[in-house]
């Protein structure tokens, strides 16, 4: 029986797609490859894959448009691949449904971590952390049941505000959350689009949680873009 999780890779740059074929394949992955936008929305339709790798500029159509595509009949993992580094690119990107956004050119490290998370993402419960009831990563533990957040074993005290964005983020370890989407979560219709208010949340959160918040170790900072929670160690 052929248990290999099954990956889509969307890139028409054959010399690109090759390699990055033979790197997840030599990971134990199953890969298919499609060069042409509509040929890989035909295959996310039919093969059903574990996840999909996308590229943007594609010939055909841009990526864009197959996220919205596919998004609009399946939640499976989107890991964009592109060369674009605009911001609003990344932004649109997330803000559609992608799962997460890497920039060429990129390490093989890197990109088999952020498969690896994709992948944890899709194979957890529903419903936005649904069923988690501890985050730990480095020295910090966040207890959701208990509302207790702890760094190096010491309770931190956090605003509502400032433990909503938190566990936002916690509930998305791994993954990037764009200013847009934190905002509506926290803020919700509250929320106008200027996301002042939450660097200045985040700045005092980071008072608290990290030893340098200047270099933090738990929320780093996608700029113009969200903010990404260090990977949960094992509160699953």
């Amino acid at each position: 029986m052929n248990t290999k999780l099954h990956l889509l890779l969307i890139e028409d740059e054959k010399n690109i797609s090759d390699f990055i074929a033979t790197t997840l394949t030599a990971q134990n992955y199953r890969v298919t490859c499609a060069y042409t936008g509509s040929e890989g929305l035909s295959l996310a339709a039919s093969l059903c894959p574990e996840l999909v790798l996308l590229d943007l500029g594609l010939p055909d159509m841009d990526g864009l448009e197959i996220i919205r595509q596919i998004r609009s009949w399946s939640a499976l993992p989107i890991l964009v691949i592109s060369a674009r580094t605009q911001e609003e690119e990344k932004v649109r990107a997330l803000d559609l449904g992608a799962d997460d956004y890497i920039t060429k050119p990129f390490g093989t490290s890197e990109l088999m971590a952020r498969i690896r998370t994709a992948l944890r993402h899709s194979s957890r419960p529903a419903g936005n952390g649904a069923g988690q009831a501890v985050y730990r990563a480095k020295q910090m533990v966040i207890d959701f049941e208990k509302r207790l957040v702890t760094v190096e074993g010491k309770e931190v005290h956090l605003t509502q505000i400032e433990y909503k964005i938190l566990t936002l983020l916690a509930k998305n370890s791994g993954k990037v959350i764009t200013y847009d989407a934190i905002m509506a979560d926290v803020w919700g219709p509250y929320a106008d689009g200027n996301n002042r208010i939450l660097r200045v949340n985040m700045a005092n959160m980071r008072r608290k949680l990290e030893r340098n918040p200047a270099v933090p170790e738990y929320i780093f900072t996608e700029v113009g873009v969200g903010y990404r929670m260090v990977e949960d160690e094992g509160g699953w």
